[in-house]
């Protein structure tokens, strides 16, 4: 007689049990950040998950991710300065070959 197939779950990060979440630790003790996938549901719908494995089952694990979309002004100005340096020296060949 053959093995059943293993249970195929999607569950959230907080509703795992104390068991699975060490065994998600032990798994990833650098955190997940670099596993994670997208999981894409539809347009404009989709979460973020790991994959975690265990005896009976495989897990897809939905994690909360945030996404910063509130960019500082002047952090934004810092890192695209218009400034740049030396931009004055160059000259404009373009204007050379008109005449």
């Amino acid at each position: 007689m053959s093995a059943s197939p293993k249970k195929r779950l999607v569950v959230s990060y907080k509703n795992l049990s104390e068991e699975l979440k060490e065994i998600l630790r032990k798994k990833y003790p650098a955190g997940f950040q670099d596993s994670m996938i997208r999981v894409d549901k539809g347009p404009n719908d989709f979460f973020y998950a790991v994959v975690l494995e265990t005896e009976e089952a495989s897990y897809l694990v939905k994690v909360d991710v945030k996404i910063d979309d509130n960019i500082d002004d002047e952090e934004d100005k810092e890192y695209y300065n218009d400034d740049i340096e030396g931009a004055d020296d160059i000259i404009d060949d373009s204007s050379e070959e008109d005449e």
